[in-house]
């Protein structure tokens, strides 16, 4: 078992991450928010806390709340300037809001610029990562049954008549977008403190849709299912490396097949059976 773990501890430690990134994205859809910022919530935390682990000799915790902290307060205020957006327009803004983002930390000194950013502390193991999920599940799994869940539901399924039940939506889509921004500035907190170095490709538009394709495979509303998705995406190209050359062609052709006979995600097999 140590053996196993020490051969691939940093996968492991990568599927504790995007599963953190995965139920980051699940609290936007929730809401019926289809917000793809994730991977810019991710820099920002990612780069606040590298900066205070590497400059400033910070503990992991402290640089994490940081990252978190910084991660809902951009989502926060990002969720002014889009509030009246829905469906793809929200999610080409959104999209543009992350290319924003990582063009400026392309370009700034005291992030690295494109060189990236290097030194930063290796503390952020297994049992931190690991740690961290637990808090964040235990958290999902204790709302649940709240009235705070349940507005999130009529404001996905039906704003107008949410709102005609006294649900504040906009309050709900602020909330929303704030709590995902926290999780995934405290998932790139853990992935910077995980590395030795990022650099602002870690954060591009491929970072986004791989959290949004945890999603949809997992089940978009689903956090488990977006956990479970997020491993299995997380497993399968390491699963499938004797392949070589043709890795990416069996991979997409399982990734078609499981959205072909599973459209409502890895979670709606269960449900219904």
């Amino acid at each position: 078992m140590i053996g196993f773990y020490l051969q691939h501890s940093k996968l492991i430690d990568q599927i504790g991450i995007n599963a953190l990134l995965a139920l980051s994205l699940v609290v936007s859809l929730q809401a019926g928010q289809l917000a793809l910022a994730q991977a810019a919530f991710m820099a920002v935390g990612a780069y606040a806390s590298a900066f205070l682990g590497a400059k400033a000799g910070w503990p992991l915790v402290g640089c994490a709340a940081v990252g978190s902290a910084l991660g809902a307060l951009v989502a926060g205020l990002l969720s002014y300037p889009i509030g009246r957006l829905r469906g793809v327009f929200l999610a080409i803004a959104t999209i543009g809001f992350g290319e924003i983002i990582r063009i400026i930390v392309n370009n700034l000194p005291i992030t690295g610029g494109a060189e990236g950013f290097s030194g930063i502390p290796n503390d952020a193991d297994t049992r931190w990562i690991y740690g961290a999920l637990a808090l964040v599940g235990l958290i999902f799994f204790s709302l649940r049954n709240s009235r705070f869940a349940l507005a999130m539901t009529l404001t996905r399924e039906d704003e107008q008549a949410a709102r005609g039940v006294g649900v504040d939506t906009a309050a709900i889509r602020l909330w929303t977008l704030s709590a995902g921004g926290a999780i995934a500035g405290l998932a790139g907190a853990l992935y910077a403190h995980n590395n030795f170095f990022i650099q602002p490709d870690d954060f591009a538009f491929g970072r986004a849709e791989q959290i949004l394709v945890y999603c949809v495979i997992g089940g978009t509303t689903s956090p488990i299912g977006a956990m479970l998705g997020a491993a299995l995406l997380s497993i399968l190209p390491e699963v499938l490396r004797f392949l070589q050359d043709y890795r990416d062609i069996v991979n997409g052709g399982i990734l078609l097949l499981v959205v072909l006979f599973a459209p409502r995600g890895i979670s709606a097999l269960w449900k219904r059976a």
